[in-house]
C-alpha cells in the first residue's frame, strides 16, 4: 500500500438541527485539510461517501466539497455508495487513485443527514440496503432483517441475549469518553438486557439498546502517497486494504456465517503478513449487536457459533484479548450512513498516533476495521500502522 492518513477532521454525531448537509460536509473538508498542514491547491483529488437513499432532497453532492473553498475548483470529486459501507468506500477510492499514481493527495469525505427525515421514512431507506425482492415487506425495516438474523442465529446456537446485552453495554460504556458519540451514557448491563418501557423488544430478540441510532454527522480524511506522507506532520499507512463482495439476497447464502467478512479479514491479514493476534484493536461495524457478534467469528476471535463466549468472558473490553470499538462503536457513537467508514479511519488513526483520548487503548500499534453494507454484503477491511 502506498497510501497514508496525513490529517482528519470529525464532527459531533446526533441530532444536527442547525447544520445543512452542506455544513456537514465543508465543515470537516476544512478541519481536515487544516488538520493535514495543507491548502486546498494540494488537493488532487476529491472522494465523497453519501448514501443517501432519500435522506437529503440534494442528491448530486459530490461537488457541495467544493463550498469549502473556491481553491477546490475543477479539482475532480466522486461520489461514492455501497450501502452503510459507504465511507469505507470512499477511502478505498482514495487509496486507489494514489495507487495508482493518478493523485498524490486526496480528500476523502463522508456524511449523512438522517434525523431530518421521519421515522417510518428512515425505516424504507434504509431497507433499500436490502434485496428488495425478498425482505422488502420485512416489518421494523433493516432493524426487523437483523432480528431475523438474530432469532436464526438464537435458532442454531441458543439464546445467546446474554452476549448481546454484554456487548451494548461494552460499547455504551466506551463511548462516555467518545466527544464525537452521540449517546454519552454508560447504560450499563441490567438494563441493556432487561426489556422495558425505555427498552422494548424492536425486532425479533432484538431491542432498542441492541440497535444503532439515526444520525447525522461526517468525518474526512487527507490520503497522501507514503514519500509524500513522510514529509508530513503525521503519516499512518494503510498495511491492508480489502474489499469482498457478497450475494445481495441472503437466501444465496448463510446468512449466519458473513462470509464476505470473513474473505475479507482473511485477505487482509495475508495482505499485512500478520494474525488476529497482532492487532491492538478493532473497530467493527455494530450496527447492531447480533452483527459484531458474528463479526467475532468472521475476523476469527472465536470459532463459528461461539462468539458469545467472547463477549461474555470479557475478551473485547477495553482491557481484554482485543478491545473492539473503543469507540463506542455504531452503538453509542451514531450511524450517519455516508460517514461511518470514513469515522472508523479518522478514529482508528487517532488511537494509533496516541491522539484517542478518553477512548485511548494503551501502547496502540495495529488497528483493524471492519465496516459493511447490507447484511455483511459489502466488506470492507483495513489494518493501519503509524509509520511517523
Amino acid at each position: 500500500m502506498t497510501a497514508c492518513v496525513v490529517g482528519w477532521a470529525h464532527s459531533k454525531f446526533g441530532k444536527q438541527d442547525a447544520l445543512t448537509l452542506e455544513d456537514l460536509i465543508t465543515g470537516v473538508a476544512r478541519e481536515a485539510l487544516d488538520h493535514a498542514g495543507i491548502g486546498p491547491d494540494d488537493v488532487d483529488e476529491i472522494v465523497l461517501g453519501h448514501f443517501n437513499a432519500g435522506f437529503s432532497a440534494q442528491d448530486f453532492t459530490a461537488s457541495l466539497v467544493l463550498q469549502a473553498d473556491d481553491r477546490l475548483r475543477f479539482k475532480p470529486a466522486t461520489r461514492v455508495e455501497n450501502a452503510c459501507a459507504t465511507g469505507s468506500a470512499a477511502v478505498r477510492q482514495g487509496i486507489r487513485a494514489i495507487d495508482a499514481k493518478a493523485a498524490r493527495i486526496v480528500l476523502v469525505v463522508g456524511a449523512e443527514q438522517m434525523t431530518t427525515t421521519p421515522g417510518p421514512e428512515v425505516g424504507r431507506n434504509l431497507l433499500r440496503a436490502s434485496y428488495l425482492p425478498e425482505d422488502g415487506d420485512t416489518p421494523a425495516g433493516f432493524a426487523g432483517v437483523f432480528g431475523k438474523i438474530a432469532a436464526a442465529y438464537f435458532q442454531r446456537h441458543g439464546d445467546q441475549s446474554d452476549a448481546l446485552a454484554r456487548i451494548a453495554a461494552k460499547n455504551h460504556r466506551n463511548g462516555v469518553e467518545n466527544p464525537y458519540a452521540q449517546m454519552r451514557k454508560d447504560l450499563g448491563y441490567e438494563f441493556c438486557r432487561t426489556e422495558s418501557d425505555k427498552n422494548p423488544f424492536v425486532a425479533g430478540p432484538l431491542k432498542r439498546t441492541d440497535c444503532s441510532l439515526v444520525s447525522d454527522g461526517a468525518a474526512a480524511i487527507v490520503l497522501a502517497d507514503t514519500a509524500t506522507a513522510l514529509k508530513m506532520r503525521r503519516a499512518v499507512a494503510f498495511r491492508a486494504n480489502e474489499h469482498v463482495q457478497d450475494f445481495l439476497p441472503m437466501s444465496k447464502r448463510d446468512i449466519l456465517l458473513f462470509e464476505g467478512g470473513e474473505a475479507a479479514w482473511s485477505r487482509a491479514f495475508e495482505s499485512a503478513g500478520i494474525a488476529l493476534d497482532d492487532l491492538s484493536f478493532v473497530e467493527t461495524h455494530d450496527c447492531f449487536t447480533i452483527a459484531e457478534l458474528i463479526e467475532y467469528e468472521a475476523m476469527g476471535l472465536a470459532k463459528r457459533g461461539q462468539g458469545a463466549s467472547v463477549a461474555l468472558e470479557g475478551q473485547t473490553e477495553k482491557g481484554g484479548r482485543l478491545p473492539v470499538n473503543p469507540s463506542g462503536g455504531l452503538k453509542a457513537k451514531g450511524h450517519p450512513i455516508g460517514a461511518t467508514g470514513v469515522s472508523m479511519h479518522v478514529l482508528t488513526s487517532m488511537q494509533l498516533t496516541g491522539e484517542a483520548g478518553g477512548i485511548q487503548v494503551p501502547g496502540a500499534t495495529l488497528g483493524g476495521i471492519f465496516n459493511m453494507g447490507g447484511a455483511a454484503v459489502a466488506n470492507y477491511v483495513s489494518i493501519m500502522e503509524r509509520i511517523k
